[in-house]
């Protein structure tokens, strides 16, 4: 399957259907979704291998994984109504996908995998401060890669944070675009930088 081909695939996933701002419950833009994944795909860390969607939400991460020929696909969710939506969408897309409601805080269900996918909250609510820190904590506890979408301008953050245990070994530029979702958002749609970042554990 082609980049463009993975994007129109991913652009049928519905959304969430009440979504929390608490949780930064925001849908992953498909074209976001298809460059992350057909980066895995291209560097080898997709085809045949065993992936994890961590805060997989509406599970278009994980059902992309799953379309580029992954071996297993698991995804990880708080939310059971996010997870309600993640098995409809991967019905619909005819992907095979097992989802699982567990806090990424604790890996207790959360097996060990090949590959960590993720997009995880970028910590914008003032109760999420630092909301990241669990997933890149539970990522690299459980996988030996790892591609994430963070705020455009996180690299040294995160170098700093898994000093010691992991390394960023790949760097793409990308836009997260923003439907108005909540009554605080002002516009219409907004267009955050961001990138995603391809972390390999020490």
């Amino acid at each position: 399957m082609k980049l463009r081909q993975l994007e129109i695939a991913l652009q049928r996933c519905a959304g969430f259907e009440r979504p929390r701002a608490s949780r930064e419950q925001y849908q992953t833009p498909a074209t976001l979704a298809a460059r992350l994944l057909y980066d895995a795909f291209v560097s080898g860390d997709i085809a045949e291998k065993t992936v994890m969607d961590l805060g997989c939400g509406t599970g278009i991460l994980a059902i992309g994984a799953a379309l580029l020929g992954a071996r297993e696909v698991r995804g990880t969710d708080i939310d059971p109504e996010a997870l309600r939506t993640a098995e409809k969408n991967a019905a619909l897309l005819g992907a095979d996908v097992t989802f699982i409601a567990a806090d990424v805080g604790s890996t207790e269900k959360i097996d060990p995998c090949d590959t960590v996918v993720m997009n995880p909250p970028f910590g914008a609510q003032k109760q999420n401060i630092h909301a990241d820190r669990p997933f890149i904590d539970c990522a690299l506890a459980i996988a030996p890669v790892t591609y994430g979408i963070f705020n455009a301008g996180s690299t040294a953050f995160v170098e700093a944070y898994i000093a010691g245990r992991g390394n960023i070994t790949g760097r793409v530029a990308g836009t997260f675009s923003l439907k108005r979702s909540f009554t605080f958002h002002t516009r219409d749609l907004q267009e955050i930088p961001v990138e995603i970042l391809r972390i390999v554990r020490a």
